[in-house]
């Protein structure tokens, strides 16, 4: 088993190629929520011309609407949600230099293009871990549309946060790689 890379935010261009499909990483630093609500908000600010409430060169976004914290906690639970309800908006983002993504699911070719053109990796969240990967998060802000309620865009700081490489800057797809993986081991 390969070891597992440590990833410290902002996510570079440098440390974006050197991560590939199926790589298990943590995620040290901060990393920003948001959710097609917010996508939206930010794609038609955008084309407003006007400016983004969070400069996200360089940054990670995780598609995650979390609960309200319980006494002591920083955060609820903070599962993944599907991301190709994203990707109307993502190559958007990505032209602004957003370097990571965090969900589940597969993402659309058009996506992965964008992704391939700027450089930009996708990570795969634990699915049904949501209470195990808030233990990660160590501290949580509101930085804008705090009306959209869980779906607010969040920075969050986080430590040792787990993911894998799902898609890498080259396109590789380990939602496509592992289908092709079994049926060869059939």
């Amino acid at each position: 088993m390969a070891a597992i890379k440590k990833i410290t935010t902002p996510l570079t261009y440098d440390q974006v190629k050197g991560l590939k499909a199926g790589d298990q990483v943590t995620i040290t630093g901060v990393i920003f929520t948001a959710r097609d609500a917010a996508h939206k908000i930010l794609v038609e600010n955008l084309k407003a011309g006007n400016s983004l409430p969070v400069d996200f060169k360089d940054q990670i976004i995780y598609y995650a609407g979390p609960t309200p914290a319980k006494p002591g906690k920083v955060i609820g639970s903070c599962g993944p949600t599907t991301s190709s309800r994203m990707d109307a908006y993502t190559p958007t983002l990505l032209g602004q230099g957003l370097r990571g993504m965090i969900g589940k699911g597969p993402r659309s070719k058009e996506v992965i293009e964008s992704m391939k053109n700027n450089g930009a990796v996708y990570f795969a969240a634990i699915g049904g871990a949501a209470a195990l990967i808030a233990n990660s998060i160590k501290k949580v802000e509101i930085v804008a549309y705090p009306e959209l309620g869980p779906e607010a865009i969040r920075r969050m700081e986080v430590v040792d946060y787990p993911c894998i490489v799902a898609i890498d800057a080259e396109g590789n797809n380990l939602y496509e790689l592992g289908v092709k993986q079994h049926r060869a081991a059939d």
